[in-house]
């Protein structure tokens, strides 16, 4: 059994955040991950991070405003107002600790144009932003000597009493579990972007920590809140980063004609990005895309600010297409790439489970609504990252060292047996989770109907019960990643029901959950967060009002 006051679960930006911030208050912390930390999927944010700094003439109430904007008026301005707010101090403090920030020719940090924003406030390092802060937090952690589990798998919260007093979770090498006893617990394990098929996301990505908060009894909000991404790359979903835009990329159609200035005459390719996806999907639905796809050109930016600025996009355009940016425009589609929605927390990361945080894309605060602006969810984990690691610690002090059973282990020592010990039956978890991911592509997309996401949820329902039956090959304990894999889906098919779920019952089209059959925003009726709660018969739905400060809601035109 391992003890400490503050244990956080995932080595992402967020986590790696949340553990700096509870390890400098005082308090003994450590990070459980199921990879190495810079191996997180915060290494896949490419673009930037946004902040409004006063000394480069901007305004945190006009960042406000836009991510409200952005939101479709569902996030709420109280935890909004903070994350603006906060953002040039995040700014300065990464800079400080060494993330290497791009310049402009006057030697001041750079910044880009990122979409829903009428001003330049993303700060960026190239195009790989994130796997330059994730470096240097990493730094940090390594610095401050915060207690690492690599390469462990949470399985389960240990609750008592009502309350979460540390983990059961397993060390990979050797297939044993263990029980580490803490305090605090701080979820911060990001999206669960593999629930869908192609997806942006890593193949990590498999909503862990919303499932073992969803399990332990916490609330899920506004999971029908899905965002697609207006730039993929069609047969593999690889991102190539909205900075591409930013930097001045345009966006045509089969008869080369830039599309946006019809949907969005104002910002055109820097919409919010539910709007570039709807638009770019109309453009294909209406025959006028390119084998499913529209273009992304870049050719005019000039091959050296390509290679310089969009240095990791335009390899990703050699190896996978077989030509530079700089020759050709590339295809691209709408495809999975974040959610909104997740664990239901305060401004403090706090849930409605005594001792449980959780924090950055596991968590729904709600900054980002019903729709993220770009570069904001690297802002979201520093942000609230720290927040839930300052205030976890501040709450240890004066908690004492809870007391658990070592027999805690057992329940789930019994449910791994049962997985390994069922017979094969033609069916695989691989199998399982690409029939998953592709129905809830097909039926829960950038347009959605009743009739699709009835379908979805049929296929979400046999796909549970194929779950309760599938075989795990690898029998050995050691690096038995196969078991894994199986334990990840079980997190991922609970999660498909409950976004599945929330997008039947909200019977409007609001930021990126567009219907066809309800095409109107509904402010009368569903201006509230959806909750999700965990019961034997699947999702139980309760709702939530928006909180409002400054800003009422109006109509979003770009």
């Amino acid at each position: 059994m391992y003890q400490h006051d503050v244990l956080v679960i995932g080595a992402g930006l967020a986590g790696m955040r949340a553990a700096l911030a509870a390890q400098q208050a005082g308090a003994d912390t450590a990070i459980i991950t199921k990879v190495t930390p810079v191996r997180s999927h915060s290494n896949a944010a490419q673009g930037g991070i946004n902040a409004a700094l006063t000394h480069l003439g901007d305004d945190w109430h006009e960042h406000a405003y836009e991510t409200v904007k952005g939101s479709d008026y569902l996030g709420d301005q109280d935890a909004i107002e903070i994350l603006a707010q906060d953002a040039g101090r995040s700014i300065i403090e990464l800079e400080h600790m060494g993330v290497i920030f791009s310049r402009g020719p006057d030697g001041k940090l750079g910044t880009r144009h990122f979409g829903g924003q009428q001003r330049a406030r993303t700060f960026y390092v190239a195009d790989i932003t994130g796997a330059a802060i994730l470096h240097v937090l990493f730094e940090q952690i390594l610095k401050a000597k915060t207690r690492v589990y690599e390469e462990w798998f949470v399985t389960s919260l240990i609750m008592e009493d009502g309350e979460c007093r540390g983990v059961v979770a397993m060390e990979i090498k050797s297939g044993k579990l263990e029980v580490i006893t803490a305090k605090a617990v701080i979820l911060a394990t990001g999206g669960c972007g593999r629930v869908f098929e192609p997806s942006t996301n890593g193949l990590i990505v498999t909503g862990d920590g919303m499932g073992l908060a969803y399990n332990a009894g916490a609330p899920l909000m506004d999971m029908e809140m899905t965002q697609f991404h207006p730039t993929t790359l069609k047969n593999n979903g690889i991102l190539m980063t909205e900075a591409a835009r930013g930097e001045g990329g345009y966006l045509l159609n089969s008869k080369g004609e830039r599309f946006m200035e019809k949907y969005a005459p104002t910002f055109k390719e820097l919409a919010s990005r539910d709007v570039v996806s709807r638009s770019e999907q109309t453009e294909i639905n209406e025959g006028r895309g390119i084998d499913g796809c529209v273009l992304l050109d870049l050719r005019h930016l000039g091959r050296e600010a390509i290679e310089t600025k969009l240095a990791y996009i335009n390899e990703i355009a050699i190896d996978y297409m077989g030509f530079s940016l700089a020759d050709k425009p590339i295809p691209v589609r709408p495809g999975y790439h974040y959610i909104m929605g997740g664990i239901k927390t305060n401004v403090d990361g706090l849930t409605k489970i005594p001792g449980l945080y959780a924090a950055g894309e596991t968590a729904c605060v709600s900054v980002h609504g019903g729709n993220r602006l770009g570069a904001n969810s690297l802002l979201d984990t520093v942000v609230f990252g720290r927040r839930s690691g300052e205030h976890a610690a501040q709450m240890v002090k004066s908690k004492p060292a809870p007391k658990v059973s070592e027999a805690r282990v057992q329940q789930d020592e019994k449910h791994i047996k049962a997985l390994l010990d069922r017979p094969a039956n033609g069916d695989s978890v691989a199998k399982i989770r690409l029939d998953m991911g592709n129905a809830m592509t097909e039926n829960v997309q950038v347009f959605r109907n009743e009739q699709g996401m009835k379908t979805a949820l049929a296929d979400i329902k046999k796909t549970q019960e194929r779950y309760k039956k599938v075989a795990v090959g690898n029998k050995g304990k050691v690096f038995n990643t196969s078991l894994i894999f199986a334990l990840e889906l079980g997190f991922m098919v609970d999660l498909a029901e409950v976004i599945v779920a929330g997008a039947l019952a909200r019977k409007e089209s609001r930021g990126a959950h567009a219907r066809t059959d309800f095409p109107d925003r509904d402010d009368v009726n569903w201006m509230k967060h959806t909750l999700a709660y965990n019961t034997e018969n699947g999702p139980k739905l309760d709702y939530l009002p928006v909180v409002f400060t400054q800003w009422e809601p109006k109509v979003r035109s770009y």
